[in-house]
C-alpha cells in the first residue's frame, strides 16, 4: 500500500518545483518586498500550498503506474486475472463507487495499494508476490482494504490535509527566510540570495516534520480501511490477511525508501515511529478482532 508514499514524493517535488518557479517569476522578490503584509502572504501560500497538493492528487495515478511499473489489466491474461476483475467489480458496486482501473506490479513483497483523484476513477494495483504468496480469500480482503481507501475519500481527504500543512510550510519558509537574510546576511531588502537558499532549506525541512501529520492521519485511515476489507469479504479474512503478512518474509527487491512504507514492512522504533504511514499489524489484527467480537 504505496499510495501515501508516493503522493508525498510528488508533492514535495511539485512544491518545490513551485518554489524555482516563484523565485524566477520574481514572485518570492514581491512578497519579501512587500514586508508587512503577512496576511497576503498567508494568501498566497493556500493558494500554492493547495496547488501543489491538488496537483499531486490529479497526478497521483499517472506517478503510481509509473514510479511502481503498473500494468494495468485491460484484457485478463489469464483466470487470475479475470478473477482480480470481477472481484474489484463485484466490490466496487457494493460500495457504491465506479469501476476502478486495476494492475498488476513486479515485486516479491506482498502489497497493493489504490491511488486516484476520482473515487468513480481509481486505481487498484496488487503485487505479484501478494497473488503468489497469498489465498485467494486473502486476497480479496485486501483488495476489499483499497476499495475502502477509495470509498472512504482517502486521497481526497489527505489532498486537503496536505494543502494546509503545505501553505503553513510555504508561509513560515518565507517569514524565516526573510528574517534570517536580513538579520544574517544584513540584506536590508530582504530579498537576497541568502532569503532563496534558506527558504528552500526551510521548506524541505519543514515539510519533512508536516509529514508527520500525513502519516497520522493515513495510520487512523488504515484502521477504517481494515474495516472496510472486512465487510466485504468477511472479518476472519481480512483478520487472515494480515496475518498472512504478519507472518510473511521481509520485503525484498524493493527501493529502500519504498519499502520502509510496505505494508508489511519492519515496525520502526523512536521517533522513527511518527513517519510510519500504517499501523504496527498487532494493533490492526486486535482492533479489528474487537470490533467483530473475536478477541
Amino acid at each position: 500500500m504505496k499510495r501515501v508514499l508516493l503522493f508525498l514524493v510528488t508533492n514535495l517535488a511539485v512544491v518545490f518545483v513551485l518554489s524555482i518557479a516563484m523565485r524566477l517569476l520574481g514572485l518570492d522578490q514581491y512578497i519579501a518586498a512587500q514586508g508587512g503584509s503577512a496576511y497576503g502572504l498567508l494568501v498566497f501560500a493556500a493558494v500554492f500550498g493547495f496547488g501543489g497538493a491538488i496537483i499531486s492528487l490529479l497526478m497521483s495515478k499517472w506517478s503510481a503506474k509509473r514510479m511502481m511499473g503498473v500494468r494495468v489489466i485491460d484484457k485478463p491474461r489469464d483466470a487470475v486475472e479475470s478473477w482480480l476483475l470481477e472481484t474489484v467489480k463485484v466490490q466496487a458496486r457494493e460500495s457504491g463507487i465506479g469501476m476502478p482501473e486495476v494492475g498488476i506490479f513486479d515485486s516479491p513483497e506482498p502489497n497493493a495499494f489504490a491511488t486516484g483523484a476520482n473515487k468513480n476513477k481509481a486505481l487498484v494495483a496488487v503485487s505479484t508476490g501478494l497473488l503468489q504468496r497469498m489465498k485467494r480469500e486473502e486476497v480479496e480482503a485486501v483488495l476489499g482494504h483499497e476499495i475502502g481507501h477509495v470509498a472512504n475519500g482517502d486521497m481526497v481527504t489527505l489532498t486537503l490535509i496536505q494543502g494546509v500543512v503545505n501553505t503553513f510550510v510555504i508561509f513560515l519558509a518565507r517569514i524565516i527566510g526573510g528574517f534570517v537574510d536580513r538579520a544574517i546576511f544584513k540584506n536590508e531588502e530582504g530579498r537576497g540570495m541568502g532569503y532563496f537558499v534558506i527558504v528552500l532549506v526551510t521548506e524541505l525541512l519543514l515539510g519533512i516534520l508536516a509529514s508527520i501529520i500525513v502519516m497520522w492521519f493515513s495510520r487512523k485511515r488504515e484502521f477504517r480501511a481494515d474495516i472496510a476489507g472486512a465487510r466485504l469479504s468477511g472479518a476472519r479474512n481480512m483478520i487472515g490477511a494480515l496475518e498472512a503478512l504478519k507472518r510473511g518474509h521481509p520485503p525484498e527487491g524493493m527501493p529502500q525508501q519504498m519499502a520502509a512504507f510496505g505494508i508489511n514492512g519492519a515496525v520502526p522504533s523512536g521517533l522513527k515511529r511518527l513517519f510510519m504511514s500504517h499501523p504496527p499489524l498487532e494493533e490492526r489484527i486486535d482492533a479489528l478482532k474487537r470490533a467483530n467480537g473475536l478477541a
